[in-house]
């Protein structure tokens, strides 16, 4: 619960009785709290009232420690033991707040104020005089004991208690589990007194106690697990006894937990046998803590071996467990992560030690991808059919993961795995005795495109026989057919290098794309072989095109997909010749342009605006990926310089000269819709991003079109393609007249907007921000122009920094943070900074005070870092005179405080992360959350 303020006058003399008996007032009044709650406690108050009282108690211990005189400490101790003891026999819930309460207490006068505080714990509850039955003092103790590490790692402790109190609880250690060995052993303890001795041992060895000290505990632990009602707290107890991270030096202790281990096999397999899920999912979960946290320590005891080797196979046993995941059992994806540990540690010896394990445990490996590959085996189509789709999406979930561990066991294994998946494929495949299931084909190819999808195997020597295997595939089945898809796709770079082998496999990608339940494999695969063969792939192009055609105008795919074959299409054309796109771009675009023709003469409504933005889709997704032209250096980013196209214009341009007009007249018609437009600004966006220099001729007009749709109705992702422009084109004289108009002009027709109210338009704040900030960086010149009012533009922005929307005030930032180091330079820059540059002090600080989020103040700190930086005289004035008035820039701050503040951010003109760390600082003294909880989130 967040602490509140304090209201001034609540905690008056006459004002308790009115007070209503909430959670804030038991805080705010704090003489009062202790009264009100020892009434809360009363035996004639309901279970719902007694438990709040006992929260409040509990909440003035741990919260407001502080606030109790020393002298009462032992008063409250004795109460609250009165109470635990009167609640033993009644409500549980109230039981267990008051236990936490006492906890709380306890940890907050330990060690010095209390130091044998678990021992006197366990005495006063064993006093034979008390007025509740043996059983009933007993379970309050267990109670009592069970919150008390609880309490300890949720507490608020400052750091230097806590290790103090630790270490005081370690010891304590020795009053505790005597008592549980003593009661859990015990065969007339009843099971809910065994249960809670159970659940207390679980709590005490999260406090690290070490794992010889819990030996005993551990063996009983094991015990129990025979008893079906203490099952899972045993689970429970022994998992975290084995996982705490300090177990693994307690080697000897570890050799003994492997027999008890392994003797939980022949209960592990009668419950596979009978369908006891979670008897066997418990157990495996035992086997995996011990395997999983301490195979390095295991493996380093090589006298040993053979029992790790058992244990290793049990856990075998539990990823090989029968069923299909999620449906018939949930427990062999728990054992997934052991098989990585195992092997990385097994990779972490030294080469002669690694040899003889690599000897052991390569066998495993092998049988281990026998199982995953098992495992990963679809059901019957029949079985399947009657799953629900959250067991079939954990089931995609779950092949993920084990193809990621497949991936993982190549490194192990290497070459030779390859190898061994494609001769049971090929056995598979060519056996005439038998007729192969698809499950095992799929299981088989899913292995192998696994591994394909993410290691070069352009070196092996199976991928060949791999390839020519394929076609051999009797495709029956959508799930099969999806996987040979996704495997073709894993070794398009292959392919690339083995061009001769495309046509056995191409035409199987193609007849899939005009299936709809193979869309995403089918377009996914063209898509990368496209990307990874094009230069390959003239010979086919025609076909391809002719497919790609048709399965688009049938509309046999979704949306998404229709944008990937179009980029698909991009990469082939782009390495054929300049005619041969051309002619390809006309048969694929004609279509599109009649319907967007006849779409532009109708009247605007919703079926034909998404027909539009399909349209439109498809097109900018086709310009994204076509890229005649050569680059000097692929590897380089997209800043590089591209070499000219030497066939003339770039068929891109060609094709948006010529759609130019109708692209217009489709605007026109549907500028007040946001969508439309900025699926017009995508087309242009990814061109220009594509195309980079080549778009050159296409700029004047785009500039003009852009400044019309900017003024007619002011959209934000205009301003982004003008940013773009500007980034590409700007610093080239040529180009500069045209850029510089619409830079104006869309200037012009922000700052108007500004004056009308900018409010509804963070989006368009936001993006105008970001296109200022790019024109000083690539151009400063553009604030050069009489024209421009940077005045106006200064002032705008200064407002923006005021608005709620996060995004839009970082972009206000970042533009401030590339204008103030131009104040030298740009002459209209340096005056504004001077006249208004108080004004953008004072809105800073506004927000460091508290007006803004706290997730912004690194932003606000590098406006302030800047000031230092360029404006250093004006700044040490300004910030002095800001800071005068008294409740600014927050009511909290005292005067020392704020100058403190001040002379530290003109002392720090070189390290920014300083800046930033004394912002915060100033920030939470601001918000009155100096030194609380809330500083956690720093």
């Amino acid at each position: 619960m967040e602490r509140r303020e304090e209201q001034p006058g609540a905690a008056g003399a006459g004002a308790a009785p009115a007070l209503d008996f909430t959670v804030e007032n038991v805080e705010k009044v704090s003489p009062q709290a202790w009264h009100f709650s020892w009434q809360l406690l009363q035996p004639d108050k309901v279970p719902e009232i007694q438990y709040f009282g006992a929260s409040a108690l509990h909440i003035k211990i741990s919260r407001y420690w502080s606030d109790i005189p020393t002298d009462q400490y032992e008063s409250l101790k004795a109460q609250l033991f009165t109470q635990i003891t009167r609640f033993a026999s009644g409500s549980k819930i109230v039981l267990t707040r008051l236990c936490v309460a006492l906890a709380s207490l306890a940890l907050s006068m330990m060690p010095d104020a209390w130091p044998c505080a678990v021992a006197d714990m366990v005495r006063l509850f064993q006093a034979e005089d008390s007025p509740v039955d043996g059983q009933g003092r007993c379970l309050a103790l267990l109670e009592l004991l069970t919150v008390l590490p609880e309490e300890f790692q949720t507490s608020r402790l400052p750091q230097y208690r806590k290790g103090l109190v630790r270490t005081s609880l370690a010891v304590e250690c020795g009053a505790v589990f005597p008592l549980l060995e003593q009661l859990l052993q015990q065969p007339s303890s009843p099971s809910c007194v065994r249960q809670k001795v159970l659940k207390c041992f679980s709590s005490w060895v999260q406090l690290e106690v070490p794992l010889q000290d819990c030996e005993a505990l551990i063996q009983a632990a094991f015990a129990a697990l025979q008893d079906s009602e203490l099952f899972d707290s045993s689970v429970e107890a022994i998992v975290n006894a084995i996982s705490q991270p300090d177990a693994q030096r307690y080697v000897n202790t570890l050799l003994k937990l492997i027999p008890l281990v392994l003797g939980l096999q022949e209960q592990l397999r009668q419950a596979v046998q009978n369908g006891d899920m979670e008897t066997s999912h418990g157990i495996c979960r035992i086997a995996v803590a011990l395997g999983e946290n301490h195979s390095r320590a295991l493996l380093d005891q090589v006298e040993h071996w053979q029992s790790f080797l058992a244990l290793v196979n049990m856990i075998m046993f539990c990823t090989g467990i029968p069923g299909h995941y999620p449906v018939n059992e949930t427990t062999s994806s728990l054992t997934l992560t052991f098989w990585y540990t195992l092997q990385d540690d097994i990779l972490s010896f030294e080469a002669e030690k690694q040899a003889v394990y690599q000897q052991v445990y390569r066998p495993v490996y092998f049988q281990l991808v026998d199982v995953l590959l098992h495992k990963a085996q679809f059901p019957s189509d029949e079985e399947y059919g009657f799953w629900s789709s959250d067991e079939k999406e954990q089931f995609r979930i779950y092949r993920v993961d084990i193809s990621d561990t497949l991936m993982y066991v190549y490194e192990m294994l290497g070459a030779e795995l390859l190898s061994n998946l494609y001769d049971k494929l090929g056995r598979l495949l060519t056996s005439s005795e038998e007729p192969y299931s698809w499950q095992h084909t799929e299981a088989l190819l899913y292995g192998f495109q696994s591994i394909a999808e993410t290691i070069d195997v352009n070196y092996s020597d199976v991928v060949p026989g791999l390839i020519g295997l394929i076609p051999r595939i009797s495709i029956s089945n959508v799930q099969l057919a999806d996987t040979v898809m996704f495997t073709i796709g894993a070794l398009s770079e292959w392919l690339a290098d083995h061009p001769v082998m495309i046509n056995s496999v191409l035409p199987l990608v193609l007849h899939a794309l005009g299936n709809p339940e193979l869309s995403v494999s089918s377009v996914s695969t063209l898509k990368k072989i496209c990307r990874e063969c094009k230069y390959d792939l003239p010979p086919y192009a025609a076909n391809i095109v002719a497919v790609s055609q048709d399965v688009l105008m049938k509309q046999i795919h979704k949306t998404s997909q229709c944008m990937w074959l179009m980029q698909a299409l991009g990469f082939l054309l782009s390495a054929l010749q300049v005619e041969e796109i051309l002619k390809n771009l006309h048969s694929l675009i004609s279509p599109y342009i009649q319907q967007l023709e006849k779409l532009a003469e109708e009247i605007p409504n919703p079926s034909n605006k998404l027909a539009i933005v399909h349209i439109l889709g498809l097109l900018s997704n086709l310009f994204t990926t076509l890229d005649i032209s050569h680059h000097e250096d692929d590897h380089e980013g997209p800043e590089l310089r591209k070499l000219p196209v030497p066939q003339g214009p770039n068929p891109v341009v060609v094709v948006l000269q010529q759609v130019f007009q109708l692209i217009q007249k489709v605007l026109s018609k549907w500028l007040n819709d946001a969508q439309v437009v900025e699926a017009v600004c995508a087309i242009f966006e990814k061109s220009v991003k594509t195309l980079l220099d080549d778009f050159a001729p296409m700029v004047p007009q785009l500039c003009e079109m852009l400044g019309r749709m900017y003024s007619t109705i002011p959209q934000a992702s205009a301003l982004d393609l003008t940013r773009q422009l500007v980034h590409i084109f700007a610093h080239e004289p040529a180009h500069f007249p045209p850029i510089e108009a619409l830079f104006l002009l869309v200037t012009s027709v922000t700052l108007t907007l500004f004056q009308q109210g900018p409010r509804d338009h963070p989006d368009i704040v936001d993006s105008f921000m970001q296109l200022l900030a790019q024109a000083l960086k690539r151009k400063p010149d553009l604030f050069l122009c009489e024209r421009l009012d940077v005045k106006a533009v200064f002032q705008c922005a200064v407002l923006a920094l005021k608005f709620p929307e996060a995004p839009t005030v970082k972009a206000s930032c970042g533009f401030f943070t590339e204008l103030l180091p131009r104040c030298g330079e740009v002459e209209s820059v340096g005056k504004v900074v001077q006249e208004d540059g108080r004004m953008l002090l004072i809105a800073v600080l506004e927000a460091i005070g508290g007006q803004a989020s706290r997730s912004l103040m690194d932003c606000f700190a590098d406006i302030l870092f800047a000031l230092n930086k360029h404006c250093f005289s004006l700044l040490s004035m300004w910030i002095k005179e800001a800071l005068q008035p008294p409740g600014f820039p927050s009511a909290r701050l005292s005067p020392e405080q704020k100058d403190t503040f001040s002379q530290q951010i003109l002392r720090e003109r070189v390290n920014k992360r300083r800046v930033k760390e004394m912002v915060k600082e100033f920030t939470l003294l601001c918000r009155g959350l100096h030194g609380t909880d809330y500083t956690a989130d720093y």
